[in-house]
């Protein structure tokens, strides 16, 4: 038997063991990429609904329960915001709500993200990312005395 002959029946299952390495790595690089997409998403979701809540809030400061539910019903897709466990809403005012001092108004909204790829997140440890997001805004009709 020639040289060339025994060194290619010695590498015969070589391709095949790259495959499997190469192909696990892609998967998970995949896997990654797909779920910082949703997380992306999720994010511009937040930030869009956080700035909603301001928005309604710079024209009625003092009424909490319509900002937040201006900001639960701000989006569906692809943050549900009405399911009180992963998403919380906190308005705040700063400052003076009358117009003496500051007089803004805060929105905080945060956002329990998960990931749905089992394998990144025993890769990474964790499944659960919060996102917090705040937005402020110049309270623009004053509900004083």
């Amino acid at each position: 038997m020639t040289k060339s002959v025994l060194f290619r029946k010695l590498e015969k299952g070589q391709s095949l063991t790259e495959l499997a390495i190469s192909f696990v790595a892609l998967i998970l690089i995949l896997a990654v990429a797909i779920d910082a997409g949703r997380m992306f998403l999720s994010y511009l979701a937040v930030r869009e609904a956080a700035e909603e809540g301001a928005f309604y809030g710079s024209i009625n400061p003092t009424d909490d329960s319509g900002i937040i539910n201006r900001v639960r019903t701000s989006s569906s897709a692809p943050v549900n915001l009405s399911d009180t466990t992963n998403v919380t809403v906190v308005p705040a005012v700063i400052g003076d709500a009358c117009g003496n001092g500051t007089n803004q108004l805060e929105v905080t909204v945060t956002y329990t993200f998960e990931l749905t790829m089992p394998f990144v997140s025993a890769v990474i440890g964790t499944n659960q990312f919060p996102i917090s997001l705040s937005a402020s805004s110049n309270i623009l009709l004053p509900d004083c005395p």
